[in-house]
């Protein structure tokens, strides 16, 4: 399982947190990758709109005649050609949003903390002391954590208004619920800090211990009793024998 830096409220080293089995410490990059395509996508407003020849005003009269100028013929000065005239193949409001299916969505979040964790990012604080909001406060605790001048998530158990607005003044801090976190937040990031009573009354959102994966569940039970990771081989028995043992008509039960 992977470990994380453990903290006091007042940011003393508590040594090492093992964190919970949603960090299996498997990163799918392809996941990845459709997830955060499909999250930028939503962000997206698609409200660029260009004007055809047929929207721009004017152009309702032939510039000049057809013939005897020595000029090239023209039926309309709004054509594409023209300055001012109409676009040719412009962008248009349309719609980017890209749905995923919610495994796939569950997927990219493990994948996404577990990158994190892989690389030693994820800090677990026991818990944020904050009896109002205090941007000094804040800002002294990222300090003592060496998080100052870093892009920092800080994921909390519930919501948290006066870690929210102590953290409002500080750049890219950002603070929000352990559960409301998507992949393309957790990779923003270039450290997480988590607190601690997030992982027991929050799981990642609609992930419950039976999506787990199957490597996951393997490496962990393999560790704890290497014996059982080995199933042992049944002999097979011969069809001679398997006749054998059925029972003949005419015989005593």
């Amino acid at each position: 399982m992977l470990k994380a830096q453990h903290y006091s409220a007042a940011a003393a080293s508590k040594g090492e947190f093992t964190l919970p089995a949603e960090f299996d410490g498997i990163v799918n990059e392809a996941v990845l990758h459709q997830a955060i395509r499909a999250l930028r996508n939503n962000q997206r407003q698609g409200n660029a709109a260009t004007k055809t020849r047929a929207e721009v005003s004017g152009g309702s009269r032939k510039p000049w005649r057809q013939k005897g100028t020595g000029r090239a013929r023209q039926g309309t000065n709004r054509s594409p050609i023209w300055t001012g005239g109409g676009v040719v193949f412009g962008p248009q409001p349309r719609d980017y949003h890209t749905k995923l299916p919610r495994k796939v969505r569950q997927s990219a979040r493990r994948s996404a903390f577990s990158a994190r964790a892989r690389e030693g990012a994820v800090c677990v604080i026991e818990a944020f002391d904050f009896e109002q909001p205090k941007t000094k406060q804040m800002a002294e605790l990222l300090g003592k954590l060496e998080l100052t001048g870093k892009k920092v998530l800080i994921l909390t158990a519930g919501v948290r208004h006066e870690v929210i607005r102590s953290a409002n003044n500080i750049p890219r801090v950002s603070v929000m619920r352990y559960a409301d976190a998507s992949a393309l937040d957790v990779l923003w990031a270039d450290s997480l800090l988590i607190e601690e009573a997030a992982f027991g009354e929050h799981s990642l959102r609609g992930v419950s211990q039976k999506s787990v994966s199957g490597r996951a569940k393997r490496a962990v039970k393999a560790a704890e009793d290497p014996a059982a990771s080995k199933p042992e081989k049944q002999e097979k028995k011969s069809a001679t024998e398997k006749a054998d043992a059925k029972p003949k008509d005419g015989d005593d039960a």
